[in-house]
């Protein structure tokens, strides 16, 4: 049987290397809806160009109608070089009407309720409900997907799948910190070509499955 337990308390001592993600950092200080907005940015973009986009977007716009009043061209401008930045800035946009028109202003606590939100994925649901409302919840991105496979923790196809492996197997008291975990350590140690398993301090427990080279 796989040790969650010792390996994700021996990742969270080798994290303390590393920076935390971006989104994590901005859910301290901030709402929902920033959590909501970052996380959008976040998608197919480095967390450092993230972190830039996320302080010069709130730094003129911070709640959704002040947001709704930037002209597109300007809320392009902000968040680039973000990737997709045109594509991400029309689905803040609609996002920003919809929070208005249908939700008072403020971000739905409910994953089904913020899957109809124009943009947000699982992944991105998942998170604004856990990092953004403590709430019970697992945000799987390509990390946790491909970090619990080859652990053999799992046997999925896609993250999508990887979720509800994990619903039905991961301790409940590792729902909210398994992705800071796992994005963490994959963007450091566990990385998606030519993992570092000559310094993994978990490399005992891990299948390695999928893995055809390493370091």
């Amino acid at each position: 049987m796989f040790d969650i337990d010792t390996v994700l308390a021996i990742i969270k001592q080798e994290n303390k290397k590393f920076g935390e993600p971006i989104v994590t950092i901005i859910s301290r200080k901030r709402t929902p809806f920033h959590v909501l907005i970052s996380c959008i940015l976040s998608l197919r973009t480095k967390d450092q160009t993230t972190a830039e986009a996320s302080n010069r977007l709130f730094g003129v716009a911070d709640n959704p109608e002040d947001m709704m009043k930037i002209p597109a061209p300007k809320l392009e401008k902000l968040i680039y070089p973000v990737g997709f930045y045109r594509i991400k800035a029309r689905n803040i946009k609609e996002i920003c009407k919809t929070l208005i028109e249908t939700y008072n202003g403020e971000v739905p606590d409910e994953i089904d309720e913020l899957l109809k939100l124009n943009g947000v994925g699982r992944k991105t649901a998942n998170l604004v409900v856990t990092l953004g409302y403590k709430k019970p919840g697992i945000c799987v991105d390509t990390h946790v997907h491909r970090i619990t496979n080859r652990w053999g923790y799992v046997k999925t196809r896609n993250p999508h799948e990887t979720e509800f492996a994990l619903r039905e197997n991961l301790p409940t008291k590792y729902w909210l910190t398994i992705n800071d975990l796992l994005v963490t350590y994959g963007q450091n140690i566990c990385v998606p070509i030519s993992p570092k398993c000559s310094v993994c301090p978990v490399n005992r427990y891990c299948k390695q499955v999928g893995v055809t080279r390493r370091r």
